[in-house]
C-alpha cells in the first residue's frame, strides 16, 4: 500500500529536523572537545610553567665576574715552595649556585709560568741553572662546596669558607733542554689536571661577592717544565728529573664576583 501525501510529508520534515539535530549535537561535542582540549593545554602550560619557574627559583643564582692574582710553577725547575706567586694571573669566572652548600664553577685564566733554579734552595738546581717563561690558558670545569651556608638572597651578609675541585686543562708550549740552553719543539700540547682549591668568600653587598682564594693544579703531566720532551725520540736523550712526580702550578688572589637570577618563588607566574 502506498503512504498518503501527509505521510510521506511528515518523514521528509522528521528526517530534516533529526539531521539538523545530529548536526548540532556533532558542533556542540565538537566544540567541548576543543574547549577541553584548550583547558587541557593552558593547564599544561601553567604547570610547566610552574615546574620551570620553580626550578629556577630553588636557591638557584648565577654568578659572574673575575679573578686577580699571581701564579707559580712547582716542578723539576726552579723552587718548590708551594704559595709563590711571581707572574700576573688574571681571568674570569661563571657560577651557577643549586643550592646554599654547592655551585658549579667555570673559569679560563691565563698567566705566564716561569721557575728559575737560581731561586731554588737545593744547591743542585742552583748549579745546573735552568730556567724557563712560558704563556699558558687554562680552562676549569668542576663543583664549589660551602662549608656553610651561603644563601644569597639573605637580607644579612654571609661569609663562608669553601672548597672547589673538578678538572682543568691547560695549553703550554713544548721545550726541553740541553747542556747549552732551552730548545723549543715548535708545538704545543695540553696538560689536565685537578684543580684543588681552597678559599673564603662574603657578600660586599646583595649582588657583589669578594672571595680570596688559593687554587693548585695536579696535572697528569711530566713536561710542562721541559724535563719530558713531547717528542719520543728525544725522551730517553734529554730527559730529567723526578720521573715520579707530576707538574703542578699554584694561582693565588681574589675574585669578585656579580650575583643576578630569581629570588625562590613557587607561585609567581
Amino acid at each position: 500500500m502506498g503512504r498518503r501525501p501527509s505521510e510521506l510529508g511528515n518523514i521528509s520534515l522528521e528526517t530534516k529536523f533529526n539531521g539538523k539535530q545530529e548536526n548540532k549535537l556533532f558542533v556542540a561535542d565538537r566544540n567541548y572537545y576543543i574547549c577541553t582540549l584548550k583547558i587541557s593545554m593552558k593547564t599544561s602550560l601553567y604547570l610547566i610553567c610552574f615546574l620551570f619557574i620553580s626550578t629556577l627559583g630553588f636557591s638557584q643564582t648565577y654568578e659572574i665576574g673575575g679573578f686577580l692574582g699571581g701564579s707559580n710553577f712547582i716542578g723539576d725547575v726552579g723552587s718548590t715552595k708551594f704559595v709563590n706567586p711571581n707572574k700576573l694571573a688574571f681571568g674570569g669566572l661563571f657560577k651557577w649556585n643549586r643550592s646554599p652548600r654547592h655551585a658549579f664553577r667555570a673559569s679560563l685564566t691565563y698567566s705566564t709560568l716561569s721557575a728559575n733554579d737560581a731561586l731554588s734552595s737545593d744547591p743542585r738546581r742552583k748549579l745546573r741553572a735552568y730556567s724557563f717563561k712560558m704563556d699558558v690558558l687554562e680552562a676549569s670545569i668542576g663543583m664549589e662546596f660551602n662549608f656553610l651556608d651561603f644563601d644569597l638572597h639573605a637580607a644579612t651578609p654571609m661569609s663562608t669558607p669553601y672548597i672547589f675541585t673538578g678538572i682543568s686543562m691547560v695549553n703550554h708550549p713544548n721545550f726541553y733542554f740541553t747542556s747549552l740552553d732551552l730548545v723549543s719543539e715548535k708545538t704545543r700540547s695540553y696538560a689536565y689536571g685537578i684543580p684543588i682549591t681552597l678559599g673564603f668568600k662574603t657578600t660586599l653587598t646583595r649582588f657583589i661577592i669578594l672571595a680570596l682564594e688559593v687554587g693548585a693544579r695536579y696535572t697528569f703531566s711530566d713536561e710542562m717544565d721541559g724535563s719530558e720532551p713531547d717528542a719520543e725520540e728525544l725522551k730517553k736523550i734529554v730527559r730529567f728529573g723526578n720521573f715520579n712526580n707530576n707538574d703542578w702550578y699554584v694561582f693565588s688572589g681574589f675574585t669578585l664576583t656579580y650575583t643576578f637570577g630569581r629570588k625562590p618563588c613557587y607561585c609567581n607566574f
